[in-house]
């Protein structure tokens, strides 16, 4: 099981390559939830998005190329950390994977595969492929680098009643939950999925990993499994307290909020936070922090 020192020295690793990313509050913001918000910018990273931080670790320790699959803010990170300790990384991405996020990916220097209509088909075929092959989550590297956002977030914000975090594979809350139920027991965290790809939400509750449809437009939260390394972390740290599903129309009217009264880009995944404290105020205290995730939105979320 990961601890803290794990975080700590993922936090060595991060800091030689990354700055912190921003975190504060805005009056437009706090009005429009009716409490404050302290909103973490994740969308600030050189990729757009908090999974840089997990892939700088990870492959920190590696000597070997890398191979893995994605639809797009894992994808890219793999490749940035590639570029940073020279190795070559190849990326499986379903067919309809939106051309930006290929073009973004390839332009890190990674070689990119279409394949399948689904994430589970890109799976498949990246076991074929030579190269040490990398889970989107089942790696306790990408969480202990992702939980030094976290750990950034509570040492500048200590009074947080509640932290709420976007889970796609569930790397981002496992990781709050380790840094919370270390220096900040007090806060609670709650997890905020797409109700078309509830499939973590529901592993959580049931207590195991379980498939589920995965038919969400929100390409950061669409999976469609409970990972096993993630879920066991957010299990033995009992630190979150709660698991919301919201529409995705919720999430782009998020989006929108973001954008309108925080001057601030948010792909869906990035705003399903809001989207949650805006949906369930019953299950928020005074002072909230909300991850913004990810900055990398389609044309399409843009134009909705």
């Amino acid at each position: 099981m990961l601890t803290m020192n794990d975080v700590l020295r993922a936090r060595r690793v991060v800091a030689a390559h990354l700055p912190p990313t921003p975190s504060w509050s805005y009056p437009l913001m706090d009005e429009v939830a009716g409490r404050r918000l302290v909103v973490k910018h994740e969308n600030a990273q050189p990729t757009g998005a908090f999974k840089v931080r997990g892939a700088l670790n990870l492959l920190s320790g590696l000597r070997d190329d890398v191979v893995t699959y994605s639809t797009g803010n894992h994808a890219r990170a793999i490749a940035y950390a590639a570029r940073e300790f020279g190795r070559r990384a190849t990326v499986v991405m379903p067919a309809a994977a939106a051309e930006l996020k290929v073009r973004a990916v390839e332009a890190l220097g990674a070689a990119v595969v279409l394949h399948g209509a689904r994430m589970a088909d890109a799976e498949e075929h990246a076991r074929t492929l030579p190269g040490r092959l990398v889970s989107p989550g089942d790696e306790p590297e990408l969480i202990a680098g992702v939980a030094t956002a976290y750990l950034e977030l509570f040492e500048r914000h200590p009074g947080l009643d509640t932290v709420v975090v976007p889970v796609g594979s569930g790397t981002g809350a496992a990781a709050a939950c380790l840094v919370a139920a270390a220096v900040a027991p007090q806060c609670r965290v709650i997890g905020v999925q797409s109700a078309a790809a509830p499939a973590a939400h529901d592993s959580w509750r049931g207590g195991r990993c379980v498939y589920r449809g995965n038919h969400t437009r929100i390409d950061g939260l669409a999976t469609g499994r409970g990972f096993e390394v993630p879920q066991a972390v957010i299990r033995e740290s009992r630190q979150l307290k709660d698991f919301v599903l919201v529409e995705d129309d919720a999430i782009d009217a998020a989006c929108r909020v973001l954008a309108l009264r925080a001057g601030t880009q948010a792909e869906g995944a990035g705003a399903a936070a809001l989207a949650a404290v805006l949906q369930r105020p019953d299950l928020m205290g005074d002072a909230v922090g909300v991850v913004v995730s990810g900055a990398n939105i389609t044309e399409l979320e843009l134009a909705r």
